[in-house]
């Protein structure tokens, strides 16, 4: 018989509770992917199962989804930009960026799978009530901001295929119905919604490996700029939108329910490892695919309009004109493989986004809604300011762009909203048990937290500095600022308070901690 776990443990190692009258779970016990008993030969709940593809395979999904974030249409704007504007200068960058989400996304599925809960429902237990009040808020403030700019970037796209035709309010009506759809195909079984969210990226990597083969970038110029860094005073502003970008407030709460759909014995830490070691595998292979998606659009932008005249007023909806221009028709016209891509990227995100507002809503209000009323309701939040937009837009091109900058602007707000609950809660051993991260990654990731709040931070005061004018907005902006600083003071100061509490009480008093 093996050894008795430590009280924390197995409380942190139970499974969850079935009962209705319990607090909202991210999948029931009926909608999980089957893994436990595939390929079970192990005898010693601690020891950790052989590599097995097929479990590799069973794994496989939730990384995908989270993956979607990292392409949706305001990334692929900020990659359009920054290969117009820098040319292949700051591919480096987004490598490293790339990096340094995927590093928050592991400690998102870290913190699901060895807690069984996701990270709103946590943040709902862990902290007062008013603080988790204004975590839901500004949770939902970021998941808007990224559904509009995803739903205007899949009208755009509808409206390019349909030959203007499908105006941009329309094209937001079609695709604010696709939480329907979603809801459909969930019914089905997460593996076939899992498969929708692959043929998406897919058609995204062929259509965009397809400009990269109609514009052939100079290769050895994309290989210097993925190998050395080089920014310049010109480049900031693209190189802090590319960084800016890759962190989604949203997309972290998403991730740690998400790799709850699959079905582990937590009562075994080998088992809870071997799922850890799994969601890294298939989080960084989703990831790597991101990149050189990510990749395909900068270099093409880079190749067709660096140093141009066009390099500074390209966006989501002339990049398409833009490119016709340069390269003209073809088999396929090279506008509407743009426009499929667009609308690939559009969807998905949409779709993602309709799901993690369900995770954070059930999260931090513990709501048992019918999925689709939680649907519903997440989707009208962005749906009418979005046809507002669409409304405004269709007369003015000039719009999205002052938008979309505002919308940069509300997602960078949000990040530490979401980074800084994620790090104290990884970190805490009465949360994590064993599966704590360790004093290096612990070191590492606070790094990387800090330089992309600093840096979003730079991105804020350039933006006001350059858009704030007169003394009442001066005094608004200032008294929010104010409020906003003592906020996120608090957020690091809870688990620095933590820390020390923990360092008073007797030894032995927790498990061992993790790597």
């Amino acid at each position: 018989m093996p050894p008795q776990e430590p009280e924390v443990s197995q409380r942190l190692l139970a499974d969850p509770p079935s009962d209705p009258d319990e607090p909202e779970t991210a999948y029931d016990s009926d909608e999980k992917v089957h893994v436990v008993g595939i390929d079970d030969t192990a005898d010693d709940n601690s020891a950790t199962p052989p590599f097995s593809w097929k479990k590799l395979w069973l794994f496989t999904g939730p990384g995908f989804l989270m993956s979607i974030a990292f392409l949706d249409p305001g990334n692929i704007e900020g990659d359009l930009q920054a290969g117009a504007i820098a040319g292949y200068s700051l591919l480096w960058l987004l490598m490293w960026a790339t990096a340094m989400g995927l590093l928050v996304q592991l400690l998102s599925a870290r913190l699901g799978v060895a807690t069984g809960r996701h990270l709103a429902e946590l943040c709902r237990e862990e902290y007062p009530t008013w603080a988790t009040y204004v975590l839901w808020v500004m949770a939902e403030l970021a998941l808007i901001g990224a559904d509009i700019q995803e739903v205007i970037g899949s009208a755009i796209a509808i409206k390019i295929l349909s030959n203007g035709v499908v105006p941009l309010w329309a094209g937001v009506v079609i695709t604010a119905l696709d939480c329907f759809i979603f809801l459909f195909l969930e019914n089905y079984g997460v593996r076939k919604l899992e498969a929708v969210f692959a043929v998406l990226i897919a058609t995204m990597a062929v259509s965009f490996a397809w400009m990269f083969g109609e514009t052939k970038p100079n290769g050895i110029e994309l290989l210097l700029g993925i190998l050395i860094p080089k920014l310049s005073s010109k480049t900031i502003r693209q190189a802090v939108g590319v960084v800016g970008c890759i962190i989604m407030p949203h997309n972290v709460f998403l991730h740690s329910a998400l790799v709850q759909s699959r079905e582990i014995d937590h009562s075994k830490k080998g088992r809870v490892q071997e799922a850890l070691n799994y969601y890294s595998i298939e989080s960084t292979i989703a990831l790597i695919i991101s990149f050189i998606i990510n990749l395909f659009v900068t270099t093409v932008f880079a190749k067709a309009f660096y140093g141009t005249e066009q390099a500074n007023s390209i966006g989501l909806v002339n990049a398409g004109q833009y490119l016709e221009e340069k390269y003209g028709g073809g088999f396929v016209p090279i506008l509407y493989i743009w426009a499929i891509g667009l609308l690939a990227a559009g969807q998905s995100s949409t779709i993602t986004g309709t799901y993690a507002g369900q995770f954070i809503m059930g999260g931090f209000l513990n709501l048992r809604l019918k999925k689709w009323l939680r649907a519903l309701i997440t989707r009208s939040c962005a749906i009418i300011p979005t046809m507002i937009v669409a409304l405004v837009f269709d007369t003015s091109e000039d719009t999205l762009d002052v938008l979309n900058e505002w919308l940069n602007v509300l997602q960078s707000i949000q990040i530490p909203f979401a980074l800084i609950p994620l790090l104290c809660l990884v970190s805490k051993e009465q949360i994590m048990g064993i599966f704590k991260i360790g004093p290096l990654l612990k070191v590492v990731s606070w790094l990387v937290a800090a330089l992309v709040i600093v840096i979003n931070g730079y991105l804020l005061v350039d933006f006001f500095s350059s858009e704030v004018s007169g003394l009442l907005f001066t005094f608004v902006i200032s008294a929010f600022t104010a409020a906003y600083g003592a906020f996120v003071i608090y957020l690091v100061s809870r688990g620095i308070t933590f820390s020390i509490w923990r360092s008073l009480l007797p030894p032995n008093r927790y498990t061992n901690t993790g790597n």
